[in-house]
């Protein structure tokens, strides 16, 4: 074997003594961590050393990689012990870290397919997650006499598997060895679903995964999307799928798809215009979280008030329609710049004089239209597909889309470039169409 992988191997096994924590409580957990922390300062050179250490560890003669991967473990672990996380959260976000990546770096020796990699590293992560918190509920009996854990089984893999796609996510964005980074992220993040505490079967979670990975793959073979982005794409899907609805997901996906077949209208023109998406179109992780990011908290409030999580008990409607809001905005803004800007000369929207293509907050009449066909598009599916949304709810929707799409082109004009990148721009565009969408419908109940 390799370094990389016998140094993966070592770190599988170390996340395995998690397991002490169900068996015999925080402080046995506690202790070896410390342990291994003390042992981690004392190793500076030799075999053991570099079997451990990562390339920037040999600078300073320590195994931080280590140290930083033992702390992380703790940090979660009080948190676990501390809050309402569980025990089985920490168990399984630790094995998937550690035999997730035991699994990348095996596939790695083997092929130099990114999409083959972050599949093995999903696939064995999810599982590891599933043993976790199947063992965790065996040893501590924490399901209860009438429950079993088949009933939690579809749960553990919906929890696993969005833990293991968020941190092939992160290793993507970020770097193989930041795996202390990875697991709190990961850890947070099974905890929050947890708390939702999602209704599912088998075949539903079964199901919503095939659906979910199948699109993301194709988005990926059409190079609308990078691995990131695929990746980014799956999770949102499963996320919306689970947590909303199979209507939600289609108004969703309908803007990925849309979306991502707009960056290649015209492609060359652009290109030659200097207005074209690198990578050849594909949208990576901060374009589809730019975009997405407001729709998928939309998602998760709509999950939490129906839970009741919330205080206040607020109508999980408005969390609907902002959802739907967001999408509109996201979609009208997409196929605006995708489309307008193909065409004659913009006019920047603050002044209306004449600009370069590709100027931020730079418009076409030609633009607008197709924003407007977009919010729609949107506003059709949404009424189509949701019997809460009435023809008034989707022209509400439709205008929601418009307006957000019109401040992302004067925050453009204005904020882009000097105080804002564009994913701000994006972020705060859907998050002014969500909130429009919400108000308007609101004011409606009222007034009715």
């Amino acid at each position: 074997m390799t370094t990389p992988v016998r140094r993966a191997g070592v770190f599988a096994i170390l996340c395995t003594l998690a397991l002490a924590v169900p068996l015999g409580g925080p402080w046995v957990g506690i202790v070896i961590a410390a342990a291994i922390v003390v042992g981690a300062f004392a190793v500076t050179d030799g075999p053991l050393f570099d079997l451990l250490a990562y390339p920037g560890d040999y600078e300073d003669g320590r195994l931080y990689g280590l140290i930083t991967f033992a702390l992380a473990a703790v940090a979660l672990g009080i948190v676990a012990a501390t809050t309402s996380m569980s025990v089985a959260v920490f168990v399984g976000t630790v094995l998937l870290i550690g035999y997730g990546n035991l699994a990348e770096q095996i596939a790695r020796r083997r092929t130099d397919d990114d999409v083959l990699r972050s599949g093995a590293f999903c696939l064995v992560a999810t599982g590891g997650a599933v043993v976790g918190q199947t063992l965790t509920h065996e040893f501590t009996d924490s399901i209860g006499p009438l429950e079993s854990v088949a009933s939690t089984f579809p749960a553990m893999i919906f929890l696993g598997a969005s833990g293991a796609l968020l941190a092939a996510l992160l290793r993507d964005v970020l770097l193989s060895h930041d795996d202390p980074i990875v697991m709190l992220a990961v850890g947070l993040l099974c905890w929050l679903l947890a708390e939702l505490e999602p209704t599912l079967t088998t075949a539903g979670i079964v199901a919503a995964l095939a659906i979910t990975i199948a699109l993301g793959y194709a988005s990926y073979a059409l190079e609308t999307a990078s691995i990131a982005g695929m990746l980014t794409g799956i999770l949102l899907g499963l996320l919306t799928i689970v947590l909303g609805g199979y209507g939600w997901f289609v108004v969703l996906i309908s803007f990925f798809g849309i979306g991502g077949l707009s960056s290649k209208f015209r492609y060359e023109q652009k290109t030659e215009l200097g207005v074209a998406e690198d990578n050849n179109g594909a949208r990576g992780s901060g374009n589809v979280l730019g975009n997405a990011a407001v729709a998928i908290v939309a998602v998760l409030g709509y999950a939490a008030s129906s839970a009741t999580l919330f205080p206040g008990d607020p109508d999980p409607n408005l969390f609907l329609f902002a959802f739907t809001g967001s999408v509109a905005t996201a979609m009208s803004d997409t196929l605006s710049s995708e489309i307008g800007s193909v065409f004659e000369t913009p006019r920047l929207i603050t002044t209306l004089e004449p600009v370069e293509p590709g100027t931020d907050g730079g418009v076409t009449w030609q633009g607008e239209i197709a924003g407007l066909a977009g919010a729609a598009v949107v506003g059709g599916i949404s009424y189509a597909l949701f019997p809460e949304v009435t023809a008034v709810g989707a022209a509400i929707i439709v205008a929601a889309g418009i307006v957000g799409m019109t401040v992302d082109s004067l925050l453009g004009a204005t904020l882009e470039g000097n105080v804002l990148g564009n994913q701000g721009v994006n972020f705060l565009a859907t998050l002014s169409g969500a909130l429009i969408c919400a108000l308007l419908v609101l004011s409606f109940a009222m007034l009715g």
